[in-house]
């Protein structure tokens, strides 16, 4: 059996597209609340303000808040040992800024640990997961302030504490590499300039965005020393949005550009979590884009005591690089690319490629050496609940089947993998639109793009075909 035994099966979600109860339980608003809907053509907007009129989809997500329970028993039927999740900041520290937490808040997720617990499960915590305290974009910027460290840090003393008990793997941040991208600067580090309302098209200052990221750096390695105080089992890790890129010709303009996408997308911010260092082609690209990062004294030692001890990534699709502007375009995870002849693609024409999944996985292995995780993988498409509330998404089974099957010959390569967390396996809202069309789950939630519905529970017949995968360790993929 190629699959180790122990290994973690299960799903993933985050807070802000799937808990809903946005204003109960003495939470405050955070930097997702103000986001509002959007389609494939028509962007989300950033408010500052609710707005009469406008629809605001992580309001009321998947309502998980009120179907915890409900869920977390459909996961433990699916046979999950492990349950990926995000805490809400703003749940603990409405504004951020408070002295003392959210009592209400936290007991939601004692509750919360506790199901997943019964039901033989672990939960697997982002800590931030493209969301942050509302109050702290308006106050400071969001992470361009070097004043969120002590007050990220403030609330991972809190949770690491309460939870100490209950919560073995961690995540600093999701997908932090996001941040080196425009997308970045309000999705991931909080940071709203002057003039921004359209998502897609933010107002952009790199260098807010790569002072943020430093920021967050230090944050992460601040949290991972702490943990590892309050409890030396504490597993803690990094998430990278990896974004796999092949040259689209052998042409060598092609492969140098493929090569710097690789190193600046993937590399900078994994090899600074991970390796407790800038890379050597950070400073010249600071300097390409007249960036200059501001350090305190000790920064650098900070790093290097603050390593995670394993690296989890989201890994979607491939794209191709090209220098020729002539070829055609894609869509997809945070970043485009020229399309590839040899793959398929989704409803939103994400190209499938199972074999990069295998690529990856050995390219990160051979850089870093610890144990990798992936906590995204999964197929967004427009899921049909017919007669009798049954959906029948042969097409997710067979692009989890072939993804599943290249992890399989990754570990047969010498790969250290040691878990598997599909995304939003309950239907959840897109963080890039904000559909709930755009459905990923083994379980279909039923709320439209406006939250209108009955938020009932339905399994897909993925559901049943993953309950059989987990059951047989990875052997029954049929």
């Amino acid at each position: 059996m190629s699959f180790p035994k122990g290994f973690l099966w299960g799903g993933a979600t985050a807070a802000n597209q799937y808990e809903g109860g946005w204003n109960e339980g003495g939470k405050g608003p955070s930097t997702a609340d103000m986001l509002t809907n959007g389609t494939h053509t028509t962007p989300r907007k950033i408010t500052r303000t609710w707005e009469d009129g406008l629809y605001y989809p992580n309001h009321t997500a998947s309502d998980f808040y009120h179907h915890y329970k409900e869920d977390i028993a459909l996961m433990g039927e699916m046979g999950f040992k492990v349950f990926r999740m995000s805490i809400a900041w703003s749940r603990i520290f409405p504004k951020g800024v408070e002295e003392e937490p959210n009592e209400e808040g936290l007991r939601f997720y004692d509750e919360v640990f506790d199901e997943l617990h019964k039901q033989g499960m672990e939960p697997l915590v982002t800590i931030s997961h493209y969301e942050s305290p509302f109050y702290l974009t308006e106050k400071y910027n969001g992470w361009a302030s070097r004043e969120l460290v002590d007050l990220y840090v403030k609330y991972c003393n809190v949770i690491f504490n309460r939870y100490k008990d209950k919560v073995k793997y961690w995540l600093t941040f999701n997908e932090i590499n996001c941040g080196t991208m425009p997308l970045g600067g309000y999705l991931g580090l909080g940071i709203l300039n002057e003039g921004t309302t359209d998502f897609m098209n933010q107002k952009d200052d790199p260098q807010l965005r790569f002072q943020g990221l430093h920021h967050q750096f230090i944050a992460s390695a601040k949290a991972v020393k702490l943990g590892h105080e309050i409890n030396p089992d504490f597993k803690i890790g990094c998430m990278i949005a990896f974004m796999t890129s092949y040259p689209y010709s052998c042409n060598p303009k092609d492969v140098l550009k493929c090569q710097k996408e690789m190193q600046m997308g993937n590399y900078y911010c994994g090899d600074v979590q991970v390796r407790g260092e800038y890379p050597y082609f950070a400073k010249q690209y600071w300097k390409e884009n007249n960036i200059q990062i501001q350090m305190e004294e000790g920064d650098e030692a900070l790093l290097k005591e603050g390593t995670v001890d394993f690296y989890s990534f989201s890994y979607y699709m491939t794209n191709c690089v090209s220098t020729d502007p002539d070829l055609e375009g894609i869509g997809g995870n945070l970043i485009g690319g020229v399309k590839n002849p040899y793959l398929k693609a989704s409803d939103w024409g994400w190209q499938i490629d199972p074999d990069g999944l295998r690529y990856t996985l050995n390219e990160l292995y051979a850089r870093y050496q610890v144990p990798l995780m992936v906590v995204e993988n999964g197929l967004g498409a427009f899921d049909k609940l017919e007669e009798g509330n049954k959906v029948h998404d042969s097409y997710r089974i067979d692009y989890l089947r072939e993804h599943i099957k290249c992890m399989e010959e990754a570990i047969e390569d010498g790969v250290d993998l040691i878990g598997y967390t599909p995304w939003g396996c309950i239907d959840l809202v897109s963080a890039s639109t904000g559909e709930m069309g755009k459905r990923y789950g083994f379980v279909y939630v039923d709320s439209d793009d406006y939250g209108n519905g009955s938020f009932n529970r339905y399994k897909k017949d993925s559901f049943t075909w993953y309950k059989k995968v987990i059951a047989s360790n990875g052997e029954d993929l049929e």
